[in-house]
């Protein structure tokens, strides 16, 4: 774990792990209920360009000081790799799969901060424990990915399409986390987070229209439970977790920072049995146990060890 960690409270750090763990865990249910009755990438984009325009509002009137050009440069390739290509790839790709195999397949996001991480330099060489826990994560999500789930889709038919876009999407997710680890856009996490959502909202609204998904497209047709998970997306799941993210990519290592993604499928798995009457069998269960391993194996060999007289 990075050293900065210690210049941290505990308590922040749990809040801000319990909102990527548990709030983005529910966010894969929120997006299939949301693109049931609204366009894709019109309804991501539009959600984080309205979360950035408040979060970014809110801040420069508590005083934040205006950001330079530069820094609007590197909130836009932040956004971009982030919520334009992260967000918006998993938005697309849950037409053509369930919605707990796109969590599934975000799990490789931690494997991919570690190793591109260590390649970059930007963060140490994986520790074996640290390796041990990311392989039993990835075992925890293979048990999870044999336990049935949603098989409604919007587009059937496609599964390879929307599994090589949630795949990128991780991939270049993880690329721009480790950007973000070193450009920071403004020295304030919470105005960096605005002013990324409101970056990244704003291509996937130009995309969407691009992709012609306002043709034929009326409010109208929006159904309550797509406006509900709507105002959830922008509310827990952007302003407040997208944030937490932001400033968790600052204090601790980018892997274990990413570990929300082996937690999310838990997460959703367990909405889905809840709320969506799918099975809960022993291989959840088991898959459950290993994640939580992996989490525990991840933060406690990430540790730094405390010199003596230090």
């Amino acid at each position: 774990m990075s050293t900065n960690t210690a210049t941290h409270s505990r308590a922040s750090l749990l809040l801000a792990f319990a909102a990527v763990y548990i709030i983005w865990g529910s966010t894969y249910l929120g997006i299939r209920f949301a693109i049931e009755s609204m366009p894709p990438l019109l309804m991501a984009g539009s959600r984080y360009a309205l979360a950035g325009a408040v979060l970014y509002g809110f801040m420069r009137l508590r005083g934040e000081p205006a950001p330079t050009w530069r820094g609007w440069g590197v909130a836009l390739i932040i956004g971009i790799c982030l919520l334009a290509f992260g967000n918006g790839g998993v938005t697309l790709g849950e037409q053509y799969i369930p919605s707990g195999l796109a969590a599934l397949l975000a799990a490789t996001v931690p494997m991919f901060l570690a190793v591109l991480g260590w390649w970059s330099g930007v963060a140490q060489r994986p520790t074996p424990a640290v390796a041990l826990g990311l392989f039993c994560g990835l075992g925890g999500v293979y048990l999870l990915a044999r336990t049935p789930g949603a098989s409604h889709v919007a587009l059937p038919g496609h599964e390879t399409l929307g599994m090589g876009l949630v795949l990128t999407a991780a991939l270049v997710w993880a690329i721009g986390s480790l950007y973000s680890k070193r450009h920071q856009p403004s020295p304030s996490p919470f105005l960096s987070g605005g002013m990324q959502m409101l970056c990244g909202g704003l291509v996937m609204l130009v995309v969407g229209l691009l992709r012609g998904e306002a043709h034929g497209f009326e409010l109208a047709q929006v159904t309550a439970k797509s406006w509900t998970a709507y105002v959830y997306l922008v509310t827990f799941g952007s302003i407040v977790a997208f944030t937490a993210y932001i400033w968790l990519l600052r204090a601790v290592e980018p892997a274990l920072a990413g570990t929300y993604a082996f937690v999310n499928p838990v997460v959703a798995v367990l909405l889905g049995w809840a709320f969506a009457g799918e099975a809960l069998n022993v291989g959840m269960l088991g898959g459950a146990g290993l994640i939580v391993l992996a989490v525990a194996l991840v933060v406690l060999g990430g540790r730094k060890p405390v010199k003596s007289g230090s």
